[in-house]
């Protein structure tokens, strides 16, 4: 291969791939575990609900997939040792602790605090009040399958750009 060639393979390959890696893997990764959680609730429940794509909690995570492939990509591109990829691994580490602690358990006592107004009679002022959101958070196992994902999506685009 000649140097003509090798100049318009690489301009080609620029071209290509993705100019900002980690802003990409991000986004690429929360919009495949958004697309992913009405098929893993069909699988768990045996029925579809399309709103789960749009929506919080459930099957993977897509606040861990988004931050794991942030951090994965950073630290592709800049190295383990770069500042940014240091930052990016703290702010991963703090929302999916937050997802498996606060917002798990607001949407526990959310869920109680359903039934217990359910319980109330008709004429009672708090009964016809809209149910709160129960699904905020996620399991850990959730919390892994999102980080995985989120990993893997960083990896597949980093080869691809390559």
């Amino acid at each position: 291969m000649g140097a003509a060639d090798a100049d318009a393979a690489a301009t080609l390959r620029s071209a290509v791939a993705p100019a900002n890696l980690s802003l990409i893997s991000a986004l690429l990764a929360c919009a495949v575990a958004q697309f992913l959680k009405p098929f893993t609730t069909w699988l768990k429940d045996s029925k579809w609900d399309s709103r789960k794509m749009v929506s919080s909690g459930g099957m993977p995570s897509s606040h861990s997939a988004t931050v794991t492939a942030l951090a994965t990509a950073i630290g592709l591109e800049e190295g383990v040792g770069a500042a940014s990829f240091s930052i990016a691994v703290v702010l991963a580490c703090v929302v999916m602790y937050d997802a498996t602690g606060i917002r798990l358990h607001a949407g526990r006592q959310a869920e109680l605090l359903n039934q217990i107004v359910c319980e109330f009679p008709p004429g009672h002022p708090v009964a016809n009040v809209r149910p709160l959101r129960d699904s905020l958070g996620h399991t850990p196992l959730q919390v892994f399958a999102g980080a995985l994902l989120g990993c893997l999506v960083a990896f597949l685009l980093k080869i691809s750009s390559t």
